[in-house]
């Protein structure tokens, strides 16, 4: 109940509200661009701040290779499931969105363990853009391999969607790029670049988050009719996928043995599904599959459902697990 208190969550389900009544409240396109660049820049020196503290150590290493390897086996898991019930391009596609991660949702799991005094390692910003690309690469490997069996070609399309070049567009990705920069940036500082950054990277993160967050509310509200139109099967995908992500990353976390903090942010990263990146790279890589189906379930469905329920819930399971 306290965490639904929190104000960053409260503006979230105004948000929602405002845009369910439709209202014309708007967050103009250049602001909210700046507040999601605020918050990678603001995520990533404090994840270089918490690794320079830390060092480099062999558990960082394992930590990293558990989030990698949790990035391929959910869209693998994923995509065998729903090729069941729903077309193999389309089966692909949500599998690669829910593989991805959702960096508004890390970014407020990130702000509720701060919140309970839970101290979490820099290097999971690392994680999470390393998390990025494996699902897409699944994705697209799998779209290639059901054209080849139908005997179709590769789709054509203005963009190169060779696994180099979804690689390359990952990590020079200008969000992915900033992040990484700002994590290097807060490493080589140290200390003293953590006293001279308080101001811009801690004093004002909440109120950014919040008024981020409300522009997320607004857009899961203008998004949720796509998600009321897909099938029943993958609805229950949505809904049910997360908290079993999260929970095959538990068990990862509790075998190599990670703090509290940190398998409770693998598991949201494992939990969360992209609706930026993923989307945009899937319409020109996949353009048989239906956009309105991933996107629509990853922002209509997963993400308020990452963000109301699931952040404290994973939380509150890691720390009943290894606590």
């Amino acid at each position: 109940m306290q965490t639904l208190l929190d104000p960053a969550i409260l503006f979230f389900v105004f948000g929602v509200f405002a845009g369910a009544v439709r209202s014309n409240l708007e967050i103009p396109k250049p602001i909210a661009t700046f507040l999601s660049l605020y918050l990678l820049m603001a995520l990533g020196l404090k994840g270089g701040f918490a690794l320079a503290q830390s060092g480099v150590t062999l558990s960082v290493a394992v930590s990293l290779a558990a989030a990698v390897t949790m990035a391929f086996v959910v869209p693998v898991l994923g995509y065998f499931l729903l090729r069941r019930f729903v077309a193999s391009f389309d089966a692909a596609a949500v599998a690669a969105a829910y593989g991805s991660v959702s960096a508004v949702t890390f970014v407020t799991a990130m702000q509720m363990l701060e919140n309970t005094g839970l101290p979490f390692g820099g290097h999971m910003a690392v994680a999470m853009v390393l998390m990025e690309s494996p699902a897409i690469i699944v994705a697209v490997l799998i779209a290639n391999t059901l054209r080849h069996a139908n005997g179709a070609a590769a789709p054509t399309t203005p963009g190169d969607t060779t696994i180099g070049k979804i690689l390359h567009e990952s990590f020079t990705n200008g969000a992915h790029l900033l992040l990484l920069g700002a994590l290097l940036i807060g490493y080589v500082s140290g200390e003293a670049g953590q006293k001279v950054m308080q101001p811009f990277s801690l004093d004002l993160f909440k109120g950014m988050l919040a008024f981020f967050l409300l522009d997320m509310g607004l857009m899961v509200a203008r998004n949720f009719q796509d998600a009321r139109k897909a099938s029943p099967v993958l609805v229950a995908y949505a809904l049910l996928a997360p908290p079993v992500h999260a929970a095959i990353a538990l068990a990862l976390a509790m075998g190599i043995g990670m703090t509290v903090a940190d398998a409770a942010l693998l598991m949201v990263l494992s939990a969360s599904a992209s609706y930026i990146v993923v989307p945009a790279v899937l319409r020109q890589a996949i353009p048989e599959a239906n956009p309105a189906i991933y996107f629509g379930l990853s922002l209509g469905i997963t993400f308020p459902l990452n963000i109301l329920v699931g952040i404290p819930a994973y939380i509150g399971v890691a720390r009943w697990a290894l606590g």
